[in-house]
């Protein structure tokens, strides 16, 4: 058995807003997926993420909110955190790169290089602003660009044109803190000298890639770093926030963000060796001969992962403690676009990763985005295709499929797998083909073609449904039952190796549809095999996949570049004759249970004084059965009767929605009498 581990990393977010869609196309989800599909080959494999926190980005939204860099990475954090695992992300940890365990560790790589003497300390130039008194981060200024003579350039590099240029080029510069006009004035940092491990560096690159195929796109990023000439780069800057420099004299310096950043891969294994009990587990990750180590990112974070990173590991090998590994591959992916633009907050294009799923399945997004990888070129997000991908192939092509399969079943075997006595060619060849899959999905994977290997194995759901037509087993059923027989035990394997095929890219629904089979998942080599046995029973079958109507669709393109709820103030005015059609009422809640095979619903019996109502509430990810007993609860007591899982609901419970996405019930203390109506 092999003894290779393999170590994963996503590039960090920074803590300063929500993600997007596009973060989950370039870093996250191509990650999640060659994870999941690893565990399910049986390998040693640890998935690190986390929260980089450091750096202007963070400072700059705390000055504009006039709060503290803590209030908003302490919020991004856990907003993100929350979205990453609403999204089906399988993270061993997600951390941080503010803990004290990561401040440690970027100290101790600083100290190494000081200590050495890799590191220069070189004065310069930088603008300073006297009535803030502090020296200004490049995005503290804004001027006009040297070179194009564009508007809201920074200190040192210009957005409209690309060049870059010395600060004291810079014409007509402001500090965006007062609005002063800034003074250039001496400073002095540390450099770590990038350039003095260019040979170096050629070479690493030039062998990952004969021995493991980077990308066509990562090699062109290195090449033109490599062609320019890597300068030095400063590993310090003047900031309050951040990691303390830990020498003397370097009073109100920290470390440059790019600098403890990429450590964060290495404090954040150490911190989950610390929570399994294991403090020097890390060490056998990141230390260890035998590790195969890949990176996730971007194709903006192409020369920190190539290039910068491995030049830090490069200078810390050089010493006489124990060498850290070099990233293996870095399967770096393009941009993912919105409706044919960047995103952009301000315009309020594009949507974040938080929003999207309080409106739809975390799986129809994973499949929709990992069908339009931007993996070799920029890629882009539109509405309709979302709904296409979730309406024609998950409902229609997979969903289908497993539906009519295991209905069928239920309706003509007793809900048991059938025996196979007479097994055709055709069913033959249909066992073969799900024999054959996990090989060929498995060598796209290992290549880091993930949305080849997803259209492939959605392949083999349109296969299974030409099987299952050409079979008819609707007329089999009555001419020649073992016929009939033969077809669905072999469509039952294939469901089955679907499911397990599946499972990286639509875990929750792959969940539901190892639950449908009453079967557990086996080793990805083996799920190809015939793994569910004549006799094995199974559960009665449930809808995967809902498909989505295009006003509801019509209506999130309809808001694209609009400011937040603009869209409803068109048509959201009522008459106060429309809102007296709604009897709102004092309802007391009698009984109260959970509806089975329901997250969202609780079943409530209401006392109204004069009568009692059943009523379905969607509020049991917020509420209890315990919880909601007893309380008096206010109702749209004039509804319409409606029937949600086969129950009648005849009524809705109102309730507030936080900020966090929970519902609060809105409660009316025990002075009210039931029924009374609220106006």
């Amino acid at each position: 058995m092999s003894t290779e581990k393999i170590l994963v990393t996503s590039a960090l977010p920074y803590a300063n807003g929500p993600i997007h869609l596009g973060h989950l196309s370039g870093a996250y989800l191509p990650a999640d997926i060659y994870v999941r599909y690893q565990r399910l080959k049986g390998r040693d494999i640890l998935f690190i993420g986390g929260s980089d926190e450091h750096g202007v980005p963070i400072t700059i939204s705390a000055d504009k909110e006039h709060v503290s860099p803590k209030v908003i990475i302490d919020r991004y954090h856990e907003l993100n955190k929350k979205a990453f695992e609403q999204f089906g992300m399988s993270f061993d940890i997600y951390s941080r790169t503010s803990l004290p365990i990561h401040h440690e560790t970027s100290k101790e790589f600083f100290l190494e290089f000081y200590n050495r003497g890799i590191l220069n300390k070189t004065k310069s130039l930088q603008f300073y602003d006297e009535k803030a008194k502090m020296f200004l981060p490049d995005r503290y200024v804004e001027g006009t660009c040297p070179n194009c003579g564009a508007e809201g350039a920074r200190s040192d590099e210009c957005e409209n044109c690309g060049a870059l240029y010395d600060p004291n080029s810079l014409k007509d510069p402001k500090s965006k803190i007062t609005g002063q006009t800034p003074v250039l004035k001496e400073t002095s940092h540390w450099f770590f000298p990038l350039g003095k491990y260019q040979e170096k560096l050629e070479k690493y690159v030039d062998e990952m890639n004969k021995k493991y195929g980077w990308k066509d796109n990562v090699l062109q990023y290195c090449r033109g770093w490599f062609k320019s000439g890597l300068q030095d780069r400063a590993v310090t800057r003047d900031l309050d926030w951040g990691i303390k420099v830990p020498v003397e004299g370097a009073e109100g310096k920290v470390l440059y963000v790019w600098f403890d950043a990429v450590l964060g891969y290495i404090s954040a294994t150490k911190e989950l060796s610390i929570q399994l009990g294991k403090k020097d587990l890390w060490r056998e990750y990141w230390q260890g001969k035998d590790t195969k180590y890949v990176a996730f990112i971007g194709k903006d974070n192409v020369v920190f992962h190539c290039i910068v990173f491995p030049a830090m590991l490069m200078a810390w090998n050089e010493g006489d403690k124990e060498k850290y590994i070099l990233p293996q591959n870095v399967p770096a992916n393009e941009f993912l676009n919105f409706e044919g633009k960047k995103f952009s907050k301000s315009r309020n294009w594009g949507i974040d990763v938080i929003d999207f799923l309080k409106l739809f399945p975390a799986d129809s997004l994973r499949y929709a985005l990992v069908s339009n990888l931007p993996e070799t070129r920029d890629s882009d997000f539109q509405w309709k295709e979302f709904q296409a991908r979730n309406n024609s192939e998950l409902a229609d092509i997979l969903g289908n499929f497993i539906n009519r399969t295991l209905t069928f079943v239920h309706k003509h075997f007793e809900g048991k797998v059938p025996q196979k006595v007479k097994l055709e060619s055709i069913d033959e060849e249909m066992l073969k083909l799900i024999a054959s899959y996990p090989a060929k999905v498995s060598a796209l994977l290992e290549r880091y073609k993930i949305k080849d290997s997803v259209q492939e194995v959605m392949n083999l759901a349109r296969a299974a449904n030409k099987y299952f037509n050409d079979s008819e087993p609707w007329k089999t059923v009555k001419a020649d039952k073992e016929k009939c027989a033969a077809t669905l035990y072999v469509s039952l394997q294939t469901i089955y190796t679907l499911a397990e095929l599946l499972e990286p890219v639509i875990p929750f629904a792959s969940g539901k549809i190892f639950k449908m089979l009453n079967a557990e998942k086996t080793l990805w080599d083996k799920c190809g095999e015939e793994n569910l046995p004549a006799g094995h029973i199974l559960n009665k079958p449930d809808i995967l996949f809902v498909k989505i109507e295009d006003e509801v669709i019509e209506k999130q393109i309809n808001s694209l570049g609009k400011a937040p709820g603009e869209e409803e103030k068109e048509d959201d005015s009522i008459s106060i004759d429309d809102f007296l059609k709604a009897q709102l009422k004092v309802a007391k809640v009698i009984s109260a249970e959970n509806i089975p095979k329901s997250e969202k619903l609780l079943k409530l019996k209401v006392d109204l004084g004069n009568e009692e109502r059943q009523i379905i509430a969607g509020i049991a990810k917020s509420y209890t059965p315990a919880d909601i007993l007893g309380k008096n609860v206010v109702i749209v007591a004039n509804l319409k009767p409606a029937k949600l899982m086969g129950l009648e609901s005849r009524g809705m419970v109102l309730a507030v929605e936080t900020k966090d996405g929970k519902l609060n019930v809105l409660n009316v203390d025990d002075s009210v009498e039931k029924g009374a109506r609220v106006r």
